[in-house]
């Protein structure tokens, strides 16, 4: 038989990270099925983290052997390892900040620690993928663990409406981003990133209209796993519905894969037609940024201000991308990375105050938080300081740089309103820490327990990666900056 028919070690190598994902999950599966009740199920939330670390140390590791593996369908390079690390960081955080929620609420399951694990794999797949059918395969393999995951209490009205409502517009996003790979690939004749841009490039290339018609669909699947205007109108139903480490998870890990794919597709295979796409992204970048602040403005719902609030961030990253440089996508991946960061410890504040039932999740719900918990407090201010753009959080140079890109690209008026929307953004922030720290603490804050082992640790990691992101951002960017130049090519 064909030696070539079986894969390289070099390549099995360059899997490594998502080959331990899957057999992790499939391990927890096993173990729950075994045990039953006999097993405490915080023990299979341990092997979730152990599986989580180990696929990091072999991210980490399979950075020093870059390259394609399975006949190029996976690439292994600088942005793929970013993305890699920021996911399984995300994941690794969620599952610190679901032990204590998910005892409180009775579905402390196996299969919550498995989903985790299925749908951090999956947005590793999307992230090293060089391949259309690839991305797919990925996307759907991270959507499908999560639409599982947002309806996790099964009992709870609100849970069972998010995980719908998520998996109806999903799956409608979904086609369309399968109709506008279909249209690629009949104009092209393959689905290999690298092939369809050396086909785009020649001077017989396909015909601009049936390209531009599968960027526009691609765009649209895209433009709903983003969040972005206008294809939000899911977000702050399903955040709010959604078991908040869930929210969390959502919010930061499958947002950070698909910006990835979105760069990856659209600066590797249609950047020859930048000048007709960047308009769009224009547009759904200033509509992105000024419907998340303005609607954030009216929410007394923290679940649902934040979501509102992740729209908004989604039309900086738009910024980033409207650039169409190095820069603008080193920018991009910074952001994205301290954005997960802020966006998980905020949501792991939530997940403490909000009590059984999800009972407690109104801004005025912060009220004396600054008193009863001050080290929570301070943490959550390090988050909101962030989102807003504070100098020495990782959110001031992610919107630093995104700006500094789009005005070397001579985007003059999206950064004026970009920077606008920001100071618009400062007062809903500013609001939770006026309710933080200057009100008489209420019922929510009262009587809090003290802060739960697994929580702490998300929560302060969370804030110290924001921190270091704000005042050692140096090491970070220049990985980025290196990654994007060699990124596309």
């Amino acid at each position: 038989m064909p030696a070539n028919l079986f894969p390289a070690p070099v390549e099995i190598f360059r899997f490594l990270p998502e080959i331990i994902l899957a057999l992790g999950g499939t391990l927890i599966m096993v173990l729950e099925a075994l045990t039953g009740d006999r097993q405490p199920k915080n023990a299979l939330g341990h092997v979730s983290l152990a599986a989580l670390f180990a696929a990091l140390v072999a991210a980490v590791a399979v950075h020093g052997s870059p390259g394609p593996a399975f006949s190029s369908m996976l690439l292994v390079d600088g942005f793929a390892t970013f993305f890699r690390v920021v996911v399984i960081a995300v994941g690794i955080l969620t599952v610190f900040s679901s032990y204590r929620y998910l005892s409180r609420e009775g579905a402390n399951t196996g299969e919550y620690y498995a989903l985790v694990l299925f749908s951090v794999a999956g947005q590793g797949v999307m992230v090293t993928a060089n391949e259309l059918i690839m991305i797919f395969i990925g996307l759907e393999i991270s959507s499908i663990a999560t639409y599982v995951m947002a309806g996790l209490l099964r009992d709870d009205a609100r849970a069972n409406e998010s995980a719908l409502k998520y998996f109806l517009l999903g799956s409608f996003a979904t086609a369309f981003l399968l109709y506008g790979i279909a249209f690629l690939y009949g104009a092209t004749g393959t689905t290999n990133l690298t092939a369809i841009r050396e086909t785009v490039l020649r001077a017989d290339g396909p015909s601009p209209l049936l390209l531009g018609l599968a960027a526009a669909l691609m765009l649209v699947g895209f433009g709903f796993k983003i969040s972005s205007a206008p294809f939000q109108m899911w977000a702050p139903d399903v955040y709010q519905g959604a078991p908040t480490p869930v929210t969390a998870f959502m919010s930061a890990g499958p947002k950070a894969a698909a910006f990835a794919i979105f760069l990856r597709v659209f600066v590797t295979i249609f950047e020859p037609i930048g000048d007709r796409w960047e308009p769009i992204i224009w547009v759904f970048a200033l509509a992105s940024m000024t419907i998340g602040n303005f609607a954030a403005l009216t929410q007394s719902n923290v679940k649902r201000m934040l979501a509102y609030s992740s729209i908004a961030h989604a039309g900086y990253v738009l910024v980033a991308l409207c650039a169409r440089s190095d820069i603008g996508t080193a920018a991009a991946m910074f952001y994205l990375a301290a954005y997960a960061l802020m966006n998980v410890g905020a949501f792991a504040v939530v997940a403490y105050i909000c009590g059984k039932g999800e009972k407690y999740v109104g801004i005025d719900d912060l009220a004396g938080l600054g008193s009863r918990r001050p080290a929570v407090a301070a943490a959550l201010t390090i988050f909101l300081c962030s989102l807003i753009g504070v100098p020495l959080t990782g959110g001031f140079f992610g919107k630093f740089y995104i700006f500094k890109a789009a005005l070397e690209s001579k985007l003059i008026w999206l950064t004026v309103l970009g920077l606008l929307n920001s100071a618009v953004a400062a007062y809903y922030y500013l609001r939770m820490l006026v309710v933080m720290y200057m009100r008489e603490p209420g019922e929510a804050t009262e009587n809090l327990e003290p802060l739960p082992a697994g929580l702490r640790t998300a929560l302060f990691t969370s804030a110290a990666g924001v921190l270091l992101l704000g005042i050692f951002p140096s090491r970070i960017l220049e990985f980025a900056v290196q990654s994007a130049k060699l990124f596309g090519r």
